[in-house]
C-alpha cells in the first residue's frame, strides 16, 4: 500500500527568509516545493532541499500555476508564505482555497489584510493591554495639532509606498516636511519615537485558537532607525504578556505561523510594534534549537490542536547572526574592525546564510554580490 505524502510549498523571494523554511523542512525529511520571484539572485532557489522550483514573474502568475498543479490533491498541501504580499493575497483567497490548501488565515477573506493596517493592529493591541507609542494617522503635509517630537514615519501598510523607505526619525517640523517630500504614500503613520534600549521578537504559531510562542529574541547591538542582525535567543517566560498576545490572536481568528516585535523602552516598558502574520528572518533559529514551526505548525493544523510537548530549553547565551547584511552594516560602515566581527561569527550559533549541509545559497549569494558589485 503507497502512503500519500502530503506536499509542502513555499512562498517567497530568493531571500534568507524563506531559505529558513526550506532548510527547515528539508532537515525534517521534507522536500518542498518552492514559487519564487524572478530574480538576479539565487538564495532559496540554490537549496539542495528545494524538490521543485517554479520562478514566477508574478503572484497572479504563480497562483495559476499553483492551482493548476495542486489545486486537487489527496492531501491538502501546505502553503507557507515568507512576506507580507503573498500573506495578503491568499487572504484575499480565503474562500477559494480553504479547501484545497492549508495556510495562514483568519477564517474569511481579507480578515488578515484588515490588521495589516498599523492602526487596526495598534488599537486591537491596546484593548488588550498592550502599551503603544501615541500615533496619528494623518494625510501627507499634513501636521497634528498635538504632536510630540520625535516622531517616525511609517506606511500605513507594509504593502503601500516604498515601506522600509518611508521609514524617517523627524526631531522637529522642518524634518517632518523635508521627510514628506520623500514618502510616497499618500496617507502617513506617524508615531512618537521612543528611544529604545533593545527590541523583542517573539516567533511561533497559533492553531485553533490556541498560541505557541517558540523563541523570544533581543538583539546583540543597535543600529539606529534599523533592525539588526545578531540577537541572543532565549525562551519565552512572560506568562502576563503571553496571556494578552494570545487573546490578540483568539479575537483575529488566525492560524499561521507568526511573529510579533516590541520594542524595549529605556525604562524596560515593553512598547507593541507590529505583528508578522507569516513565517520570519529568524525563525529558523527555533529549528536548531528543536523546534521546527513549519513542521510543527502543519502537524497542528492536520490535527486541529497544537502537539503537545514540543516546548524545548533553550542554553544560555544561544546567539543568532544574519551573516551577509551583519557583515555590511557593521564592517563595511566601519562599525567594528573585521577581527572582532570574525571572533563573533565564529561564536554564534546559528547562522542564516552557511550551513555546511546546504552551503550552495550562501556561495550562490556572494558569487552574485561579487559579480553584480552589490552588497545590500
Amino acid at each position: 500500500m503507497t502512503t500519500i505524502e502530503r506536499k509542502y510549498i513555499v512562498f517567497g523571494d530568493e531571500h534568507y527568509n524563506p531559505l529558513g523554511v526550506v532548510r527547515s523542512l528539508g532537515e525534517a525529511g521534507i522536500r518542498p516545493i518552492l514559487f519564487v520571484k524572478k530574480s538576479k539572485f539565487k538564495i532559496v532557489s540554490a537549496s539542495k532541499y528545494v524538490f521543485k522550483v517554479f520562478y514566477m514573474n508574478s503572484l497572479d502568475e504563480g497562483y495559476g500555476i499553483l492551482l493548476k498543479h495542486y489545486g486537487n490533491c489527496t492531501l491538502k498541501p501546505v502553503l507557507i508564505p515568507c512576506d507580507d504580499q503573498t500573506v495578503r493575497y491568499f487572504d484575499n483567497k480565503y474562500e477559494e482555497l480553504k479547501d484545497k490548501f492549508l495556510f495562514n488565515n483568519a477564517g474569511g477573506n481579507n480578515n488578515i489584510t484588515y490588521y495589516l493596517n498599523k492602526i487596526h493592529i495598534n488599537s486591537l493591541a491596546e484593548k488588550h493591554g498592550l502599551k503603544v507609542a501615541k500615533t496619528y494617522l494623518i494625510e501627507k503635509g499634513k501636521i497634528p495639532e498635538d504632536i510630540v517630537y520625535p516622531v517616525m514615519s511609517k506606511t500605513v501598510t507594509s504593502y503601500s509606498g516604498k515601506w522600509k523607505d518611508d521609514y524617517y526619525i523627524c526631531n522637529n517640523e522642518e524634518e517632518l516636511k523635508d521627510a514628506y517630500k520623500k514618502i510616497e504614500g499618500t496617507n502617513i503613520f506617524l508615531q512618537q519615537f521612543i528611544t529604545k534600549k533593545n527590541e523583542l521578537c517573539l516567533d511561533g504559531f497559533c492553531v485553533n485558537g490556541k498560541t505557541f510562542i517558540a523563541i523570544a529574541s533581543t538583539y546583540t547591538y543597535l543600529l539606529p532607525g534599523q533592525y539588526s542582525c545578531r540577537m541572543r535567543i532565549k525562551n519565552f517566560n512572560n506568562k502576563k504578556l503571553e496571556k494578552a498576545i494570545s487573546s490578540i490572536f483568539e479575537e483575529i481568528g488566525f492560524e499561521g505561523i507568526f511573529s510579533i516585535e516590541f520594542l524595549i523602552g529605556e525604562d524596560n516598558t515593553l512598547y507593541f510594534l507590529e505583528i508578522n502574520f507569516r513565517n520570519s528572518t529568524w525563525s529558523y533559529a527555533s529549528t536548531k534549537l528543536g523546534m521546527n514551526l513549519p513542521v510543527l505548525w502543519a502537524q497542528g493544523m492536520s490535527r486541529g490542536e497544537i502537539p503537545q510537548n514540543i516546548r524545548k530549553k533553550i542554553p544560555d547565551g544561544y546567539t543568532a547572526m544574519a551573516e551577509i547584511p551583519d557583515f555590511k552594516w557593521r564592517v563595511l560602515s566601519r562599525k567594528i574592525g573585521i577581527i572582532r566581527w570574525l571572533k563573533e561569527l565564529k561564536n554564534t550559533d546559528c547562522l542564516f546564510f552557511y550551513n555546511k549541509k546546504d552551503p550552495k545559497p550562501l556561495y550562490s549569494t556572494l558569487y552574485t554580490k561579487i559579480k553584480t558589485k552589490v552588497i545590500r
